[in-house]
């Protein structure tokens, strides 16, 4: 059997955290290996445990969910992050993702569907809201997509449409230890910290 995707549940709310885990547990691919009730203790399961995704939600007393992922971002954890929150409107989430947030879900979201999500986030993909990711397309694009090589310039389009290096290797005929030479690559020329800055700005390039 593959192995499984490691997550941490973060949400204030007991009988929250309690259903996620017993949703969770029941799926073949995938394990709870922690919870935490706060963004503190989030990072501080999350810098412990180093889980594949961490389930964040976003208001919670003291440290809040955007805090808590700008500080497992700052420590450089890499773990992939998906939001879950009870907020329908686009803009309470749009910190989280400038933060570095895989995507989001709602907390009404069918449990199937939520199971795919953590799975798609592990791999890579990123999933927004269309009006999140228009917001997002808005403003200057800061730096000049021009510095990157032409194969750069195809990697980076891949990472826009949420495509993990084993998938871009395989799309572009490439090694994947030549992909992550050329996001590295990317990121240092574009001047973002990850791949999720970086997919974001080929949203507002038009390359994605």
């Amino acid at each position: 059997m593959a192995e499984r995707i490691r997550v941490l549940v973060v949400d204030d709310h007991a009988m929250v955290r309690q259903g996620l885990r017993s949703f969770l547990e029941v799926q073949d691919d995938l394990e709870v290996v922690g919870e935490a009730a706060d963004g503190a203790e989030a990072v501080a399961r999350a810098t412990e445990l180093l889980p594949d995704v961490v389930l964040l939600d976003l208001r919670m007393p003291g440290v809040d969910g955007v805090a808590a992922l700008r500080e497992m971002t700052a420590r450089g954890l890499p773990c992939r992050v998906l939001v879950i929150t009870s907020f329908t409107e686009p803009a309470a989430v749009l910190p989280a993702v400038r933060a570095g947030a895989a995507g989001y879900v709602y907390k009404d979201v069918d449990p199937p569907a939520l199971a795919a999500a953590i799975r798609s986030v592990h791999l890579g993909h990123m999933l927004l809201h269309p009006e999140v990711a228009r917001v997002l397309s808005e403003g200057d694009t800061g730096a000049d997509p021009a510095r990157l090589t032409p194969r750069e310039r195809q990697v980076l389009t891949e990472i826009g449409r949420g495509r993990s290096n084993r998938e871009i290797a395989r799309a572009l005929g490439l090694a994947e230890k030549t992909v992550k030479a050329h996001v590295s690559a990317i990121l240092a020329k574009l001047g973002v910290q990850d791949r999720t800055q970086a997919a974001l700005y080929a949203v507002r390039a038009g390359l994605a």
